[in-house]
């Protein structure tokens, strides 16, 4: 039985590699058609595409009865973006990574601001669908923003013209659909071996599971790295942050209270806006270093093994 769960393992992450690979060629190309750079393509498009695993996941937990868990990987997802994809996105860039000038702080503010609102929601164990509808207006905001804010700038140089929305959109939902689907059965393979192991469910939440549902994160700033395009991939984890924190819980909290207790809201809660903080004041030179980033490497694997008693 633990062969096949780990056999799926394998097969359903390269299905997710390959996806986020074609996934993040259309992105671009999409961006570059709605005339927006690629700082904010990472952020709208990029990001909010590959936070589909947690929120396909968010919707099936509430509605199958353990809306606990949807805070643990919420939770944990952004804690692995925070610390653990820009960790890993600066080590492999190898050079520092320059963020950019015009979007840097709004968007820094709106993921500092969103990490305080969710804070603020779910502190008391408990995100009703009142609250999460403030939670929805908040990201229409930031939409409305970055649409403004991209159609008034220039677009970026490109080396080869742009694709046509003919051969964008159907790569775009194959994709999609291939991410979905390999981040799907990815996590449902790690969690079912972390069963077998007899790993606490709670731990499987905010670590495992969030780690499974980070995965198209990781495989698209990987790639993007690759191209030369570190921007994209920061703008990616920034993304894919505010989605996690505004339109996942709020869109979730429709289908039933969002719920959550114990571990969770003691140590899981503060640790997530401790990470936005740091990662707000760290970004304050519009740039990112190695150094900064194998810092919050070591930061990830702490948070990691204290969440999981090892530490």
């Amino acid at each position: 039985m633990l062969i096949n769960w780990i056999l799926l393992f394998i097969g359903s992450l390269a299905v997710l590699l390959t996806a986020a690979r074609y996934f993040t060629n259309a992105a671009e190309g999409a961006g570059q058609l709605l005339k927006l750079p690629a700082f904010v393509t990472g952020i709208f498009i990029v990001g909010i595409g590959t936070s589909l695993p947690e929120l396909v996941t968010a919707l099936l937990s509430i509605s199958s009865g353990h809306a606990e868990i949807v805070a643990g990987n919420l939770i944990g997802a952004n804690i692995s973006n925070i610390f653990l994809i820009v960790g890993f996105t600066a080590l492999l860039n190898r050079r520092t990574i320059d963020l950019g000038k015009r979007y840097l702080m709004i968007d820094l503010h709106y993921l500092l601001g969103s990490a305080l609102v969710f804070y603020l929601f779910l502190h008391d164990g408990i995100l009703t669908w009142k609250e999460g509808a403030f939670l929805i207006a908040i990201f229409l905001i930031y939409s409305l923003y970055l649409l403004k804010a991209g159609n008034e700038d220039e677009l970026e140089e490109i080396s080869e013209k742009p694709a046509s929305w003919g051969k964008v959109l159907p790569i775009l939902g194959l994709a999609g659909v291939g991410i979905y689907f390999g981040a799907d059965y990815t996590v449902l393979s790690i969690t079912k071996i972390a069963e077998i192991l007899a790993i606490p469910p709670s731990i499987i939440a905010l670590t495992v599971l969030s780690l499974g549902t980070t995965l198209p994160e990781l495989a698209v700033n990987y790639f993007s790295v690759k191209q030369g395009k570190a921007s994209l991939a920061i703008g990616n984890v920034m993304g894919s942050c505010i989605f996690n924190l505004l339109i996942i819980p709020g869109v979730a909290s429709w289908v039933g209270n969002l719920t959550a207790g114990g571990q969770i809201l003691s140590l899981a809660l503060p640790i997530l806006v401790a990470a936005s903080v740091f990662f707000y004041l760290l970004a304050q030179d519009k740039r990112i270093s190695t150094w900064e980033g194998a810092l919050f490497l070591v930061l990830y694997f702490i948070v990691m093994f204290k969440t999981s008693g090892l530490i």
